[in-house]
């Protein structure tokens, strides 16, 4: 469900638990509760899950928000920069500008995390890339390489990829 109220300054934003925007993309279902419409750009919030198996975002890194991800259900491998962790319930990765992350779902259920950005935009990323695989484009590395840097965001290289 998709949709923009209008945002009245003097009283608070009441969202229903099926009220937001579900954007799959390459097999993660990002549901937004909160976008920059609603947040007046501050910031956006989703519920996100990935089946096992399911790569959620390759290392990467930010220059123009900050993500802040917090695990409810199942396990995601974390890439910190230094290496990886497996997060379970609870765990809080606090991925701020500028640090590389990635997630992974390398357990044997279904992982459901919160994530926070932080200013509000880089939920058009999801939009983009669900846009070009729904006209036919194939979700490759390069291809979200392109739409990253759209949203000041590059990849990381793993240690195997660095020269």
């Amino acid at each position: 469900m998709t949709d923009s109220p209008s945002r009245n300054a003097s009283r608070p934003l009441l969202r229903r638990p099926s009220d937001g925007e579900l954007i799959d993309v390459a097999g993660v279902a990002h549901f937004f509760r909160l976008t920059s419409e609603q947040t007046e750009g501050r910031f956006a919030f989703e519920e996100f899950s990935l089946a096992p198996g399911t790569i959620g975002a390759r290392p990467h890194v930010h220059e123009a928000h900050d993500e802040y991800f917090y695990v409810l259900e199942g396990e995601l491998t974390l890439h910190t920069g230094d290496g990886e962790v497996t997060a379970g319930p609870g765990y809080l990765l606090a991925a701020t500008r500028g640090t590389p992350h990635g997630f992974r779902n390398e357990g044997p259920a279904t992982a459901r995390a919160l994530c926070l950005y932080t200013p509000a935009g880089y939920e058009n990323y999801f939009r983009d890339v669900h846009a070009a695989v729904s006209a036919g484009a194939e979700a490759t590395d390069q291809l979200l390489a392109e739409f990253r840097s759209r949203y000041r965001t590059r990849s990381y290289p793993l240690p195997t990829d660095r020269p």
